[in-house]
């Protein structure tokens, strides 16, 4: 579990949080998953490659494996490296690679070949942690149990005073605590789109954002 260290802003309350994120989403009303797939087993395989990795190189990178590997059960009956051929450009490409391959299999032999639909399951998956896990389930399946908390959403969340809690997993219960469940499948895009666009982490573009009056780092 990744826990964190950094500098801590005044905590927003409910209310405080509410009125941010009413703002936020209207900036980021166009905001969605930046990773491009078809189905519940591409984005599977792309939130393998995009760990440490940017949308854009999985992007690239993703319809070659498609195009070499059309099925899950093509990805487990593979020679591991063919798919480090592959998904070598996305970088930790033997780790990777090892959960790509073992994660096919799990599919095929425990599920079925289809990828599951719910939380308990998936994290059965090697490579997959809850807030993958939160991202199938919400584009996929439309099932929303929780918060895709990922490095940006941390960074975003104790920025802006939303959570100043230690680890990903206790963001997200502090993120579900303030936020309506209407909101859960939405917040992850719409932070992770200002933490690119306008709350940039070397060099925040404070004198456009559109909650820099309410923004933590100000309290």
């Amino acid at each position: 579990m990744a826990t964190y260290k950094e500098k801590k802003y005044k905590s927003k309350n409910k209310k405080e949080s509410n009125e941010i994120i009413d703002v936020l989403l209207d900036y980021h009303k166009d905001a969605k998953c930046g990773l491009n797939f078809n189905n519940a087993y591409e984005l599977t395989i792309a939130l393998i490659l995009a760990a440490q990795c940017t949308d854009k190189r999985v992007n690239e990178i993703l319809p070659k494996f498609i195009d070499e590997f059309e099925t899950i059960e093509n990805v487990a009956n593979a020679d591991i490296n063919d798919i480090i051929k592959i998904i070598k450009p996305c970088g930790y490409y033997n780790s990777k690679s090892n959960s790509i391959l073992e994660t096919s299999k799990i599919i095929i032999n425990k599920f079925s070949g289809s990828v599951p639909d719910n939380m308990k399951d998936l994290l059965k998956l090697k490579g997959i942690g809850r807030k993958s896990a939160n991202i199938i389930l919400q584009e996929c399946f439309n099932k929303t149990e929780g918060i895709a908390v990922d490095t940006h959403v941390t960074r975003i969340s104790r920025k802006i005073g939303f959570s100043n809690a230690s680890s990903q997993d206790l963001i997200e219960k502090e993120l579900m605590s303030k936020f309506d469940r209407n909101l859960y499948s939405k917040l992850n895009h719409i932070l992770v789109n200002h933490g690119r666009q306008i709350c940039i982490a070397r060099k925040p573009k404070c004198d456009i954002c559109p909650i820099n009056n309410l923004c933590a780092k100000n309290d």
